[in-house]
């Protein structure tokens, strides 16, 4: 019988694991199950608010890369899992499985009182859509930008587009003669935000706010939003556009399975990327909890590695053998001004920050390289 792989998912992780287990399993049935066969290029949202880049230019179809693969596409949303792992429960019907990757991501917690008054770009390219049309609108007032983590977990937040939509706003604003009526506000409960990055990191970022006249608030307890205001413990911020990256955890339907969650919410991964107690049961990316430092990023980058990992020991314990690969922990990133950008590069040996205009455009070019294979 030909055996029966299924990942969740359709973003980095999933087509990764997708294309790694191709390579290492050629007669296997591969399933992906997400909602819609696209993948959707997050990292340069970031560039749909101030025009560089038209949603069409990051949303691609993956009919091609399914045939090219040999991939079968479920279009549906999975709501449980049972058996083990062996059966995936969906609003289309149970699909079972012989092994399983989970590569769904996460999701962001959206608790705070008033948080339906905020915008956030990662949650896909409406958001940033609503984002541009906002910005187009506003000639004077405010803007507050700002993240926050999941307390349960330090690694899960996402605080690097933020950072990049806070500077490019700045330079769009700049280049249209309106930055002089544009109040600019970076706030985060986090004394230092960024410290994922790195000290370096932290500093530079910070210096680079002071350089382009953008106010801070900063160390202050998140406690709501209302139309027109970011509430903290230290007081409140006036803003005509709030900006908001909340942190994150794992998948919804998780929770309501017998999987492993770590106190943050996300399906605990052994070094192998493998769930433990679970026999042929994966997960790489943004939905896992994975040992190793606490400033491991919730990245594509890192999504991909983790990836790789969990697809390689998959396919060993399908060939008779035992899960041995493992990920490095790997932060690069580069923070993009629209015009300019400051590369960072975190491994447990080193950490490196670098500014220069050449990395605005190596991010444009990198873009274009990692899409080919969709397109």
């Amino acid at each position: 019988m030909t055996t029966q792989i299924a990942i969740i998912g359709s973003g980095f992780a999933a087509l990764t694991a997708a294309r790694r287990l191709r390579s290492r399993m050629k007669d296997a049935h591969i399933m992906l199950i997400s909602p819609r066969p696209e993948f959707v290029f997050l990292p340069s949202l970031i560039w749909i608010p101030t025009g560089l880049r038209r949603p069409e230019e990051l949303r691609f179809p993956l009919q091609k890369f399914m045939r090219r693969h040999r991939l079968e596409h479920r279009a549906a949303t999975v709501t449980g899992l049972s058996e083990g792992g062996r059966v995936v429960h969906t609003d289309q019907g149970d699909i079972r499985n012989d092994g399983l990757i989970i590569g769904c991501g996460g999701r962001f917690i959206r608790k705070l009182p008033g948080i339906e008054h905020t915008l956030t770009i990662c949650e896909g390219i409406e958001a940033a859509e609503r984002i541009r049309d906002r910005l187009a609108t506003l000639t004077e007032g405010v803007i507050a930008c700002g993240f926050a983590g999941n307390p349960k977990d330090p690694s899960a937040m996402r605080g690097g587009p933020m950072f990049e939509l806070l500077f490019g706003i700045d330079t769009w604003l700049r280049r249209q003669k309106r930055r002089d009526r544009v109040r600019l506000v970076f706030f985060s409960p986090a004394p230092r935000p960024g410290q994922r990055l790195g000290e370096k990191a932290v500093e530079g970022l910070l210096a680079e706010m002071r350089k382009r006249n953008i106010d801070t608030h900063l160390g202050h307890k998140m406690k709501g939003f209302e139309e027109k205001k970011v509430l903290t413990e230290g007081g409140e911020i006036d803003a005509d556009l709030i900006l908001f990256m909340p942190g994150m955890t794992g998948p919804a339907w998780a929770a309501d399975t017998e999987l492993p969650l770590s106190e943050g919410g996300f399906i605990q991964a052994d070094a192998h990327c493998r769930v433990p107690g679970f026999e042929k049961v994966y997960v790489a990316g943004d939905a896992g909890s994975y040992p190793g430092p606490d400033w491991m990023p919730k990245q594509a980058h890192m999504a991909d590695l983790q990836a790789e990992a969990a697809a390689d020991n998959l396919a060993a314990e399908f060939a008779g053998g035992s899960p041995e690969a493992t990920f490095r922990p790997e932060l690069a990133c580069i923070v993009d001004t629209l015009d300019r950008g400051i590369l960072v590069y975190r491994t447990p040996e080193r950490n490196l920050m670098f500014p220069s205009p050449l990395f605005h455009w190596s991010k444009r070019a990198f873009e274009r390289f990692y899409t080919r294979r969709y397109r």
